[in-house]
């Protein structure tokens, strides 16, 4: 992520974003990477506390025929996101509502999200979720995926087991866990995602340096990574 005068991009300059009140981190690049998009069946995708819309917009990136839904309890968040959007002229569908209040019918085949796991003094200005239960965030986010649907989340990894419990609680298998070092000998963010309604076991990956051009600047997704990792 570089800064340039009025603006920043990610992806090596492929999506641009004007500076707001909160900025995406590379979580953001991370999270569009590992989600399942090589399945056919991943057409529409909801971004829970999709924020200034970082994360959608790497998403697009990778497939730009996705039909993406954003929730946000943050309107000014969402006034930045669609800022974004159309800096970057794509299309996503903005909702203000509160994911572990929000009523609706409506099921994705997959739901992405990153959601605000550090605890500690909210800052807020930008009148956004802190200090979540990540349980809820999660029990919620995964009760809008459709059968068979996906899920998708990057968190601390102090807030992993909460992810994981949900997950098999609510019998979502088939989960694949990918590990993200900095200079600490253990890991500083998981990746997890998981398939509802399926039985399948766990994965875990041997996972990667936070910092791998391969996906920050060159735009590879780690499904692609992992693809020619297998062809050596």
């Amino acid at each position: 992520m570089t800064k340039k005068q009025e603006k920043f991009t990610l992806l090596d300059g492929r999506i641009v974003m004007a500076p707001s009140l909160y900025n995406p981190t590379s979580d953001a690049v991370w999270l569009a990477a590992f989600a399942p998009l090589k399945n056919e069946d991943v057409k529409t995708v909801l971004d829970v506390g999709i924020g200034t819309g970082g994360v959608s917009l790497c998403l697009l990136h990778h497939n730009p025929e996705l039909e993406i839904t954003g929730i946000d309890i943050s309107q000014e968040m969402l006034d930045a996101c669609q800022q974004n959007i159309d800096l970057n002229q794509k299309k996503i569908k903005l909702v203000n509502d509160d994911i572990l209040k929000w009523s609706t019918p409506e099921c994705f085949d997959l739901v992405i999200t990153n959601p605000p796991y550090f605890q500690g003094t909210p800052v807020k200005r930008h009148n956004a979720h802190h200090n979540a239960d990540i349980s809820q965030w999660t029990k919620r986010s995964l009760a809008r995926v459709k059968a068979n649907g996906y899920f998708c989340t990057i968190v601390d990894t102090l807030a992993m087991d909460k992810v994981l419990s949900v997950l098999c609680d609510k019998h979502a298998g088939n989960v694949q866990i990918f590990p993200l070092f900095s200079t600490k000998p253990s890991a500083e963010r998981v990746l997890i995602r998981a398939q509802k309604g399926v039985r399948t076991g766990a994965a875990l990956f041997h996972g990667t340096s936070m910092n791998d051009n391969a996906v920050l600047r060159n735009g590879l997704t780690i499904d692609t990574i992992l693809n020619k990792l297998r062809k050596l």
